[in-house]
């Protein structure tokens, strides 16, 4: 599934969307594109645990 995260500015965010997604499913693979500020998620959990768990974080998916 992809997301595209408008605040996600530098390294930091990627780090803290990646640690946000990996609370839900530690195994999900991630991909962000720090340039176009879109995640590719491989994952078995629901999107909108995602969403949830990156809104928690201080990150809006859509």
């Amino acid at each position: 599934m992809q997301f595209h995260v408008e605040n996600m500015t530098c390294g930091g965010c990627v780090r803290g969307v990646t640690r946000a997604i990996q609370g839900i499913d530690p195994e999900a693979e991630i991909k962000a594109d720090l340039e176009t500020r879109n995640v590719e998620v491989k994952t078995g959990a629901e999107r909108q645990a995602i969403v949830a768990a990156l809104a928690e974080a201080g990150f809006e998916a859509a």
